[in-house]
């Protein structure tokens, strides 16, 4: 993964588009931290789908603890 400064980014937009065309992934950083990442379009959804799975798999396995007798209105201040 290539690791530029918001900056940079900014500078070179078009040429940090091409690259994540071409299947790189760019981590991008303001004041050395990261805040984004840029990457194909393509294998976004595969991989949010394939770890939305892997999570549900593992909370369905494990057993409920806790009452549950909240409401909507309880969560959310909601006034009936």
């Amino acid at each position: 993964m290539k690791t530029i400064s918001a900056a940079e980014a900014n500078r070179h937009f078009s040429e940090v588009l091409r690259e994540a065309t071409r299947g790189q992934t760019i981590l991008i950083t303001s004041r050395g931290r990261p805040v984004a990442t840029l990457g194909p379009a393509s294998e976004r959804p595969q991989i949010r789908a394939a770890a939305k799975a892997a999570l549900l798999a593992r909370l369905g396995k494990r057993k409920v603890s806790g009452a549950r007798n909240w409401t909507r209105a309880d969560l959310y201040g909601d006034e009936q």
